[in-house]
């Protein structure tokens, strides 16, 4: 909590709750997976729809909700993809 007072009269409160270490991580937002179980495995192939190209040029596709970026997809092509590498919100992938 942090309290400002200005004059005699004149203060200013303003209360901020975070996390235990006095971080906050930005508030929930729907779909995130943080630490939860991925829905995909490091090496393992998926059959998946590329719905759209990621401002780096590679397809997007999903897999329950979660990102996966495809090296060299194009948008609207179904393909079978190896994942490269998995992190706490999206995967990379390649196209097999």
């Amino acid at each position: 909590m942090f309290i400002h007072i200005t004059g005699r009269d004149n203060f200013i409160l303003v209360m901020s709750y975070s996390g235990r270490n006095g971080y906050s991580r930005g508030g929930s937002r729907g779909g995130t997976f943080g630490s939860t179980p991925k829905p995909v495995e490091m090496g393992k192939e998926y059959e998946v729809e590329i719905s759209e190209i990621s401002k780096r040029g590679d397809g997007i596709a999903r897999i329950q909700g979660f990102v996966i970026f495809v090296q060299g997809a194009k948008a609207g092509q179904k393909t079978n993809i190896r994942i490269t590498s998995i992190g706490d919100r999206f995967a990379k992938a390649e196209v097999v």
